[in-house]
């Protein structure tokens, strides 16, 4: 077995692994941005480097970095989480060709083979699993989309051949959008992914998510831990799964498990894997793999008894599975509800600021996957997830009961979060009977429930409360070439240093790295301007990735103005009327705060 891991992540992630590693008596180095130098999985972790800039192409993703850091902390495998790196075939190359160094997950190869959705689309259709109509080659021109479009009808999807979850996915319902979300698509897919190719396929109109959760070991042993059911999602981003899917007969499952294990087996794949389908009309459809842990493989830990991130360590260093696919019992159900710091009622609008409160429930069927805790900031330099509450029960019904329970329970304070979202799901007859598609929230749901249930339990206010004046108690952290240090000072009679609040936090048995006291803060003083005019201003803080207009063009109510990037996801900014651009005080590539004007309108 190992005796340290890297974890090439941060958040609630990166403690998850952290934490079957301590269990596994193996150290654990976690790497951070200087917007993470506070971050949870730093303060857990044994060890921790410095590794960049908040921005993620300079810290998370810098590859070289971190292999540079793995090889200096003695380090002797990586597992990469999900997001960022985990599905990058490069990177596991990389590491694989470095000495003493163990990729956790599948061979570079694979990843390739199957990561990449094209290529995994031949692999699934040559081992005979079902795949929806589209190309199986990476498509470079509009016109070929258009050609796509007169064969088989809109809708199309145009997919990153990289992405998942959502991200780098576009729907194309006419041909005068395919130039437009072609080039938004491509974009997205370079900017998370490193990879800007894009296929296409037919757009599914209300399809269930079914995903099957599948290891395999290096002896040539796969197994499948039966199916998730991931339906509920808000513009192609999950948000609630489940285990197993209300959806499926007994028939069809066996089917989909089956299906799952034929075309990993068929990839010669090894390590954890998640095998993706949609499911319409009885009719089951390959849809991707992701090569990598999945956000929701709690829900098959708690309906298995299987831990899946243990086994994926043991997998990595040579062990063979211990288990047949006939001794894989599904008992009970399981549901996972991210907490993300969004608002539901503004079209899960991302949110930032300071958890003044965080008190997330307890008690029997319960568990808490988090990195965060009280006084820590979300700032959206990454994702908006705070935490993910996974609730466990006998069937499917107590587990809707113990998650109302649970749900109201969890109180957080300081920002808005979906909780009241998911508390008014758990009330909602098309969820609570399972009978809601992928398309249900967008589509379908009255927007005014969401608000009523954000106006019900939603906080009065997200005023930050002021910090504790008489802390004497002071937690320093510094860097000696790269590595993280702490430093605890006690003062007597002295005035109070600015901190992150005094949390406590997520730390190891043996003692992790503590808390710093010291937080990264923007210089720039955001963005000015003196022009005449109404300012259309950030809704939220991100990264400007788009400016189509100059100064001087006429724009009328709709057009879009710029496309703003926060928490991976792009949001157009759009003009409320029409008029004259008389100035644009940012450029494409700045980081912008919420309030910071955009552009001006005469």
């Amino acid at each position: 077995m190992f005796e340290k891991v890297l974890i090439a992540n941060r958040g609630e992630i990166a403690v998850r692994v952290m934490r079957a590693c301590a269990e596994l008596d193996i150290e654990t180095v976690a790497i951070y941005s200087e917007a993470d130098k506070d971050a949870g999985h730093v303060r857990y972790a044994d060890e921790a480097y410095n590794v960049g800039p908040a921005r993620a192409a300079d810290s998370y993703l810098d590859q070289e970095t971190i292999v540079d850091v793995a090889t200096r902390a003695d380090a002797d495998a990586i597992h990469p989480g999900y997001g960022f790196l985990a599905e990058n075939a490069e990177f596991a190359a990389l590491v694989e060709a470095t000495d003493g160094i163990t990729w956790i997950g599948p061979s570079s190869e694979s990843m390739e083979q199957l990561g990449e959705k094209t290529k995994a689309r031949t692999v699934m259709d040559a081992a005979d699993v079902p795949i929806v109509p589209g190309t199986t080659d990476p498509v470079t021109d509009p016109a070929e989309i258009e050609a796509f479009g007169e064969e088989h009808g809109y809708p199309i999807a145009i997919k990153a051949e990289g992405g998942g979850g959502g991200r780098g996915m576009k729907v194309v319902r006419s041909a005068d959008e395919i130039e437009d979300q072609f080039e938004s698509a491509q974009r997205e897919g370079e900017a998370y992914f490193d990879n800007d190719s894009v296929y296409i396929e037919r757009y599914l109109e209300h399809p269930r998510h079914i995903e099957v959760q599948i290891i395999a070991d290096q002896q040539g042993n796969v197994r499948h831990l039966g199916e998730r059911d991931c339906s509920l999602q808000r513009r192609h981003q999950k948000i609630i799964e489940e285990a197993p899917s209300p959806a499926l007969d007994d028939q069809l499952r066996a089917e989909i498990g089956e299906a799952a294990r034929r075309g990993v087996k068929e990839s010669e794949y090894t390590n954890a894997g998640t095998v993706e389908f949609l499911v319409e009309d009885g009719q089951f459809y390959f849809l991707e793999v992701n090569t990598r842990i999945q956000v929701e493989h709690t829900v098959t830990e708690e309906i298995t008894g299987i831990d899946i991130v243990k086994t994926q360590l043991r997998v990595a260093a040579g062990e063979e599975l211990d288990f047949e696919q006939n001794e894989v019992e599904i008992e009970g159900h399981g549901m996972e509800f991210r907490i993300n710091a969004e608002n539901a009622a503004e079209e899960f609008a991302p949110q930032t600021g300071t958890l003044t409160t965080y008190d997330p429930p307890g008690g029997i069927g319960v568990r808490m996957d988090d990195a965060l805790r009280e006084g820590d900031e979300i700032s959206g330099d990454y994702d908006s997830m705070i935490a993910k509450l996974i609730v466990y029960g006998s069937d499917r019904e107590e587990c809707l009961d113990r998650s109302r329970r649970a749900l109201a329970e969890f109180d957080i304070e300081g920002l808005v979060t979906v909780i009241p979202f998911h508390r008014q799901m758990l009330r909602d007859e098309q969820f609570v009977a399972g009978t809601h598609t992928t398309k249900y929230l967008d589509e379908e749901l009255d927007p005014a429930v969401i608000e009523n249930a954000q106006e019900q339990w939603g906080p009065a206010s997200v005023d930050a409360t002021d910090e504790d004046e008489e802390t004497v108690e002071r937690e320093f952290t510094v860097e000696v070439n790269g590595k993280r240090f702490e430093v605890n000072l006690e003062e007597r009679g002295a005035p109070p240093l600015p901190s992150n609040g005094g949390a406590s936090s997520p730390s190891r048995p043996n003692g992790g790295a503590p808390t710093a006291s010291s937080s990264s803060s923007n210089d720039s003083g955001g963005t000015v301007t003196t022009a005449e005019g109404e300012q259309v201003t950030a809704e939220m803080q991100g990264t400007l990735l788009e400016v189509p207009i100059e100064e001087g063009d006429e724009v009328a109510a709709g057009d879009v103005l710029c496309v703003l990037e926060a928490m991976k996801m792009e949001n157009d900014i759009v003009a409320s009327h029409g008029g004259t651009v008389v100035e644009i005080p940012v450029a494409e590539g700045e980081s912008v705060d919420m309030g910071d004007p955009l552009v001006v309108i005469d």
